[in-house]
């Protein structure tokens, strides 16, 4: 089957503006291979740019083994994060309107702001720590705009991964005086403790993370740039959220921050 990037792009750009789920595009148009999912993801992003909107980053994700496994995948893969998607923190918490969400679940994650640009090929975890000049605690909401999250790596990869907002903490500067693989992390929902982990989760080392993220960015003729923002993926199991829900995600070492989930 012949797939245009731009006809499934539109597709989900009608999904988001209406907040309307579609059927996955691996049943509903034979989407098969990554390469092409890859494609509508970046001409949905185009469209989105095309209407005003501004890069601040990108977001990985599948950076579990658990989950590369539940979809037979064994990579991670990365979206863009928007400044239009970003929740904006005020005195530690962000305030979300349920009305921007179809199917909304959160994770708890490590973001990155990077002081250079990180090019490939051959980004190591020293080359990351060298272009870091801060890392936060971050809320990723994600968001399928497929229904009942029925998707294949092809279908969250066309889907700009999963991305539906995202919250950053207060960013540390003093972050390498932290060794980023053993920090605990706790994700709180209404107050109860929900999701667990470490920064091990992440490919063993967030910063491995986004050194897989420049040298893939390098094979597809990009790269990561000085001030982006990047989720490095998350350190536990996603939780879903609903009207009233309040968020609270706590990471060794670095600021919590929360979310509250409004009408």
């Amino acid at each position: 089957m012949h797939i245009v990037a731009e006809e499934l792009a539109r597709i989900l750009e009608d999904a988001w503006q209406n907040r309307r789920p579609v059927d996955p595009f691996h049943e509903s148009h034979g989407l098969q291979d990554v390469e092409t999912a890859y494609r509508i993801q970046q001409a949905w992003m185009a469209m989105r740019l095309g209407q005003g909107e501004t890069v601040v980053g990108r977001k990985i994700g599948l950076t579990s083994r658990a989950m590369q496994q539940q979809l037979g995948v064994n990579e991670p893969d990365f979206g863009t994060l928007l400044k239009g998607w970003e929740l904006p923190v005020e005195s530690g918490v962000a305030v979300a309107s349920m009305r921007r969400f179809i199917q909304p679940r959160v994770e708890g994650e490590i973001a990155f702001l990077l002081g250079e640009d990180l090019e490939g090929p051959g980004v190591t975890v020293v080359d990351v720590f060298r272009a870091t000049v801060a890392v936060a605690a971050a809320v990723e909401v994600i968001d399928s705009r497929i229904r009942d999250w029925r998707i294949r790596l092809v279908d969250t990869v066309a889907d700009n991964a999963s991305c539906g907002g995202f919250a950053v903490g207060p960013w540390n500067s003093g972050w390498r005086d932290l060794d980023l693989s053993r920090l605990g992390m706790g994700l709180y929902v209404e107050g109860n403790l929900s999701s667990t982990g470490s920064g091990a989760a992440a490919l063993g080392h967030p910063a491995a993370c986004v050194a897989w993220l420049a040298n893939k960015l390098f094979a597809m003729g990009d790269r990561l740039r000085a001030g982006d923002v990047v989720l490095s993926g998350s350190l536990g199991p996603a939780v879903p959220v609903g009207e009233g829900s309040w968020v609270r995600l706590e990471v060794a070492g670095l600021e919590p921050v929360d979310v509250y989930f409004g009408a």
